[in-house]
């Protein structure tokens, strides 16, 4: 058993909440075989439960899929038909953990994504980025997270041909959480 304390120093077994003003859920996606593109999910939610092991440790989260912002409002709408995310149908990804184990010094956390209303196994590479108290008070703790998927996988097939050769958009989307937890006091 890895003593949650020994590699995640500062942080306190109890349940974390996320911080949204001090988070963000980023992907990004090859786009014409040459560029990526990337967007953000403008509202999701995330809880840690952290136990005095990373055994006993867990997370869950979600993510609205209607929030999905691009910087190019046609295209976001584009993203939330049955060609992309189905939103109407499937207004939410989630995550949950299925297991917390450390990989040199990254803390990797197993679980299952569902998006589309596919569940499919992935791996977040974690990194920790401390615990801290903030000038009110509140014990914060903070990292960042990716995992790669393939966007078929999960139902996601919308592509097309392009003239020069190749298709539209490549099928491995990297997501990239930066995340700031508070403790729950």
């Amino acid at each position: 058993m890895t003593r949650t304390a020994d590699v995640l120093p500062g942080c306190t077994p109890g349940t974390w909440t996320i911080d949204p003003a001090h988070s963000e859920v980023t992907f990004s996606v090859r786009h014409l075989a040459i560029s990526k593109v990337k967007g953000s999910f403008e509202k999701f939610d995330a809880t840690a439960v952290v136990g005095e092991t990373l055994e006993d440790s867990s997370v869950e989260a979600s993510i609205e899929i209607a929030s999905v912002n691009t910087g190019q409002a046609p295209r976001d709408e584009h993203l939330r038909t049955s060609d992309f995310f189905a939103a109407d149908e499937f207004p939410t990804m989630t995550f949950r953990s299925t297991g917390i184990r450390l990989q040199g010094d990254n803390v990797l956390i197993d679980g299952d994504l569902t998006l589309r209303g596919v569940t499919k196994p992935v791996t977040l590479t974690g990194e920790f980025g401390g615990v801290t108290v903030d000038g009110y008070g509140q014990t914060k703790a903070g990292g960042e997270a990716t995992t790669k998927i393939d966007r078929t996988d999960f139902g996601v097939n919308w592509n097309a041909a392009v003239e020069a050769g190749g298709f539209t958009l490549g099928n491995e989307v990297t997501i990239t959480l930066e995340l700031q937890f508070t403790l729950q006091q």
